[in-house]
């Protein structure tokens, strides 16, 4: 039996190195066109094809989002897109018009064909017809509770891919038209405004009805489904997709390497207990900016899951340094600040192959090797005295949340 893929997102190359970095199987990205996250950094033709031989180094793979709703003018290009994707070794890409299955085999015969969420494939007769159209796995809806994607991974044999953490569209799996409407901006060809998430005074006729103090917010809370890792797992579904490509390198490190290491340990243990359960969802907790439930999975589609009055977005500041070097022999880290924080702060180092371990900031210097007391310029680097070995790409971040 293949062991689940855990799959992460990335919004430009260092996001994605980040990813697989920390323990994903593989990443996806969106080009610089035909995605659906048209704000985020994305990947040039470039960029592309250095993630591409990055992952394999790692064992890793790249799937590339090509998921808008195409209008005619959209299928300029994409043939020689499609071309060059297959040239440099990406692997699948993840589409939500059946029109491109077929140019997909045909121009790119050694890529796959991933079905987007953006279908709402919610019952194994709609999987099985994507997979007589040639799909090679279907993305099911996030509106699927745990007991039906029980069901239809009994009945189908293509392989799965459920959404497992991040945003939730308050429409229909993502169907919205609140951003065209309101700013023009299709949120289908990629030009999404988050309208779900502004604050709206509501009225009746002329009459002003809500409360100035509380605005309606109509967005739903962001999903975290680690309590059904187990029975995903148990069910064959082929891979574990976090959703956030407009996310920080601390969020994708952090939400991936505790899902990695929840992975791993059911796979060695047969099982989590509550307490490791709980444990997980406290290193989830730490990469919050919203509030969290389940879901679709309980079956369960109460107002409690959706966030009225305000829309609970917010900025975490606990991450507060990048590791671009370490100097063992005199225990000197050379950091990239993100966030502020000052000698005397107890805070945590994580990586990769390093666990959470505490340490109190004493020693901090600048480039020139001035004393320095307070950090609080982002992306400056400074020299940290870290009293354990760490490496690039591992970070640190305050322990007021722990």
């Amino acid at each position: 039996m293949n062991k689940i893929e855990l799959l992460a997102p990335a919004k430009d190359l260092m996001k994605a190195k980040i990813a697989i970095m920390y323990g994903a199987d593989a990443v996806y990205v969106g080009g610089r066109f035909y995605s659906l996250r048209s704000r985020a950094s994305n990947f040039s033709l470039e960029d592309l094809k250095e993630i591409s031989t990055f992952a394999k180094k790692y064992g890793a793979k790249v799937y590339v989002t090509v998921n808008i709703i195409f209008h005619d003018d959209d299928y300029y290009g994409i043939r020689e897109y499609l071309r060059y994707l297959d040239s440099i070794g990406i692997d699948a890409v993840i589409i939500s018009s059946l029109a491109l299955i077929p140019v997909v085999k045909r121009e790119a015969p050694h890529m796959e064909c991933h079905i987007s969420t953006q279908l709402s494939s919610l019952n194994s007769s709609a999987v099985r017809t994507l997979k007589e159209f040639g799909a090679d796995r279907v993305v099911l809806g996030r509106e699927a509770s745990m007991d039906q994607i029980e069901q239809i991974a009994k009945k189908v044999s293509v392989p799965l891919e459920v959404f497992i953490h991040g945003g939730m569209c308050s429409n229909y799996s993502g169907r919205c038209t609140l951003s065209n409407r309101m700013t023009l901006r299709d949120a289908n060809r990629g030009g999404c405004a988050h309208s779900c998430r502004w604050k709206y005074h509501l009225f009746d006729g002329d009459k002003p009805i809500s409360n100035p103090n509380c605005l309606l917010s109509m967005s739903s809370k962001d999903l975290r489904a680690s309590a059904y890792i187990e029975r995903m797992i148990r069910c064959h579904i082929a891979s574990l997709k976090i959703e956030g490509r407009m996310k920080s390198e601390y969020y994708i490190a952090q939400v991936v390497k505790t899902y990695r290491n929840m992975i791993d340990e059911i796979y060695e243990k047969g099982t989590l207990s509550p307490q490791r359960l709980a444990y997980y969802d406290g290193e989830l907790s730490k990469a919050e900016n919203r509030p969290s439930n389940d879901g679709f999975l309980s079956g369960d589609c109460d107002n409690s899951r959706h966030l009225y009055g305000v829309n609970g977005a917010g900025v975490t500041h606990d991450y507060i340094a990048y590791v671009r070097d370490y100097d063992g022999k005199r225990g000197i880290a050379t950091i990239e600040v993100k966030n502020v924080f000052s000698s005397g702060d107890v805070v945590e180092a994580f990586g990769p192959d390093l666990d959470n371990k505490r340490f109190k900031v004493e020693y901090m210097f600048d480039e020139e090797w001035q004393s320095v007391l307070l950090a609080n310029k982002p992306t400056q680097i400074l020299r940290l005295r870290i009293p354990f070995a760490v490496k690039e790409g591992d970070m640190i971040r305050k322990v007021s949340r722990i």
